[in-house]
């Protein structure tokens, strides 16, 4: 069916090769007066990405190779995840250089004492999350979710959203029971019954509700800004300013046209993604695909899910987000 296969994910395991090589040619031995030369450095850049965001346009645009291949980059690995926070994983084990996630997977890096720094993020796009439940549920209010399961990915911005979501109902965290599942496995869990509600983003949650029958009971409007963001190691980033840059000015060209272009963004997205065009359509009103700078704004309210996860026991220490905004190079 579309359907399940739009919502097929994979998770691409990339041996943690180092980030870039350095190869020197052999002396001349047959002519002394020839010195030995070593040739410029070359890169593999290696991106992490989820199904559908920014990065996933830039890839198949195709600009990127271009823009970066006089910096040194002579091959991007595109490294598919299936939420953020094993993506994050990879970026501290080193197996990933560049990664785009929501907002809640960096605090939950940070906390677990991971290296990585934020280097960039997007405006608002704080339609293109909910919390669905069935048509014929039983749950009509936020406060109907007590003693309720409820699924979402664990340390991703759906797990924010559904804090929030809580809040804003006056319920507990401790009233409903977290079920904490990949977004195909929350799909196969609501679909059959077996959680109450779930908490999901764009395209997932523009799919569920083209092809299922459920309600929005709450959507991320007005709870939380719900923006990307883009981050690196910090001894990548310190090493290959221009590189960050460059990402930053292809993903901000392709961000223009996408914001132009919904139907076109549609039309070349829907045989990638086996999802109809109908549906890729709503999702590109709703986000935005822009690589900002980080504002001051964006860290403070990285720090009220820094604060929030604190507080609900959900990271075992407090952090600063200002301590790991990595600044280029003047």
């Amino acid at each position: 069916m579309r359907f399940a296969s739009g919502l097929t994910l994979s998770f691409a395991v990339v041996s943690c090769t180092p980030t870039s090589t350095v190869t020197s040619p052999s002396p001349n031995v047959g002519n002394s007066t020839t010195a030995a030369t070593t040739p410029p450095q070359t890169i593999v850049l290696r991106i992490g990405h989820q199904k559908f965001d920014p990065l996933t346009l830039v890839k198949n645009k195709g600009g990127l190779e271009k823009r970066l291949k006089p910096l040194g980059v002579n091959e991007i690995k595109w490294i598919e995840f299936p939420s953020g926070p094993p993506m994050l994983e990879a970026l501290n084990a080193n197996s990933v250089d560049i990664a785009r996630t929501g907002d809640a997977p960096p605090v939950i890096s940070q906390a677990a004492g991971s290296s990585l720094v934020y280097i960039g993020g997007s405006a608002p796009k704080d339609s293109s999350s909910a919390l669905l439940v069935k048509e014929d549920s039983s749950i009509q209010t936020i406060a109907d979710l007590k003693g309720k399961k409820v699924a979402f990915a664990k340390g991703s911005s759906a797990n924010y959203l559904i804090v929030k979501i809580l809040e804003s109902g006056g319920v507990n965290w401790d009233d409903i029971t977290p079920v904490y599942l990949a977004p195909a496995d929350a799909r196969a869990a609501f679909e059959q019954g077996n959680v109450d509600a779930w908490v999901i983003w764009d395209p997932f949650y523009a799919l569920t509700q083209d092809k299922s029958k459920v309600r929005v009971i709450r959507d991320s409007k007005g709870l939380v800004a719900n923006r990307d963001f883009y981050l690196s190691s910090k001894n990548f980033a310190d090493k290959n300013p221009k590189i960050i840059e460059a990402i930053r000015e292809e993903t901000q060209e392709v961000a223009a046209w996408a914001k132009k272009n919904p139907d076109d963004v549609a039309d070349f997205l829907a045989p990638l993604l086996k999802i109809d065009k109908s549906v890729l359509v709503t999702v590109s009103k709703r986000r935005d695909y822009g690589f900002e700078t980080i504002t001051p704004e964006m860290v403070t309210e990285q720090q009220a899910i820094a604060d929030s996860f604190f507080k609900l026991k959900l990271i075992p220490k407090e952090i600063k987000v200002s301590e790991v905004i990595w600044q280029a190079p003047k």
